[in-house]
């Protein structure tokens, strides 16, 4: 018998989820090409990140796993507080790690762009690289990880669904020095803050530092000249350590730019040999910490499917069903938290304060279980995934 010819694909993107797809599928055996539009790399972009045990799985089936704990910070919790600094709710993350079979991590995105670069081979990744017409494209397989922007998905469904702007904006900053949170209370663990239409969370991310984010209702485009005079001006005097890691944060390190999210379920996943994953096909509003996550799931999934279909049709086919249906209910339950978080008409507030502050931790920890509980597909024998190519 001859040597199986060896299928290619290029993916569009190389923030998380394309490095991620990418080297889901070099590792199954495919030539692959991550071409990325800007010279320095999507998956530098942006603060920290949440991994969640659903996330870790995918993580170690993709077999780096261990090199992403070393850079990050092991989360024993979750807490929701008020901007005094009173406790509505707190996640036991070692018990949702046991349920789960995987710890709950903060890490900087940079550091998991590192690892996950390394992993796929610098050579399968062309940065400064611009796909303009993905149909000419010529590959075995075309994957979309370009973002809630996708050229990828606009080319395919030209009158599609489009970004819906929700109404709030967000910054995210990396904080230097890893040992910023020791004796706050804070150090172990992430945190949100919720007030009146605002909110400040703080997460942990090992040596990079902490990675801190906030949010406001603000119309779209709203921009303050001085972006972390804005955030002083807002959080500045909400409970520590908030304003200690305020007044840490450099100038001129400020992100921000406007939530927006696609319309859960409105998007296909795939169509003939082209594949979307991450925010490219169901962006989602930044509530649940899952958009990293669930763009590794699609990329372990993809794998799995190409691996167990005998042809790139049916594998995708495959991939979209087996994707849709928990994307799109994971969106929709952002969009609620975003509804009830914007909420700043001060008896709201309380309400919703009040209706946190009384729900059973259990209930708290089944609500984030029935998000994080989720495994990979397992993996044919070797046997099976030649004699299906």
């Amino acid at each position: 018998m001859g040597k199986t010819p060896e299928r290619s694909a290029v993916v569009v993107g190389g923030g998380i989820g394309g490095l991620a797809t990418g080297l889901a599928l070099r590792r199954a055996g495919w030539n692959v090409h991550v071409r990325e539009r800007t010279a320095d790399g999507a998956a530098t972009a942006g603060a920290g990140l949440v991994l969640w045990p659903n996330a870790v799985h995918c993580l170690q089936v993709l077999g780096v796993a261990e090199a992403v704990r070393e850079r990050a910070s092991v989360l024993h919790h979750s807490a929701l507080r008020r901007p005094t600094g009173r406790s509505l709710s707190r996640v036991d993350a070692h018990e949702l790690a046991r349920r789960c079979g995987q710890p709950l991590l903060g890490i900087a995105r940079a550091d998991l762009g590192e690892v996950l670069t390394s992993a796929l081979g610098r050579d399968a990744l062309h940065l400064g690289h611009e796909v303009t017409n993905p149909a000419s494209v010529e590959a075995d397989l075309v994957v979309g990880a370009d973002g809630i922007a996708s050229l990828v998905r606009r080319s395919l469904w030209p009158d599609g669904a489009r970004p819906v702007h929700r109404g709030y904006t967000a910054w995210r900053a990396l904080v230097p020095g890893a040992d910023r949170l020791r004796g706050t209370g804070a150090a172990d663990g992430a945190s949100e803050t919720w007030g009146r239409g605002e909110r400040f969370g703080i997460v942990p991310v090992g040596g990079a530092g902490t990675y801190v984010y906030a949010t406001a209702n603000a119309p779209r485009g709203a921009r303050a000249g001085d972006e972390l005079a804005e955030l002083r001006r807002r959080f500045g005097r909400w409970h520590e350590p908030v304003p200690a890691l305020l007044a840490a944060i450099e100038p001129g390190t400020v992100l921000r730019h406007d939530v927006h999210d696609l319309p859960p379920g409105a998007t296909a996943l795939h169509r003939g040999r082209t594949a979307l994953v991450g925010d490219a096909g169901h962006a989602m509003e930044p509530n649940l910490g899952q958009g990293a996550c669930l763009a590794l799931e699609d990329a372990v999934v993809l794998a799995h499917a190409l691996e167990t279909e005998g042809s790139v049709p049916s594998a995708l086919s495959r991939y979209d069903r087996e994707r849709a249906r928990r994307v799109a209910a994971l969106a929709r339950r952002s969009r609620h938290l975003g509804h009830l978080a914007r909420g700043a008409h001060p008896a709201l507030t309380s309400a919703r304060d009040a209706a946190v502050l009384v729900t059973p931790a259990r209930l708290a920890l089944r609500a984030a279980g029935r998000v994080a509980d989720w495994r990979p597909p397992t993996s044919p024998p070797a046997h099976v995934r030649q004699e299906s190519r």
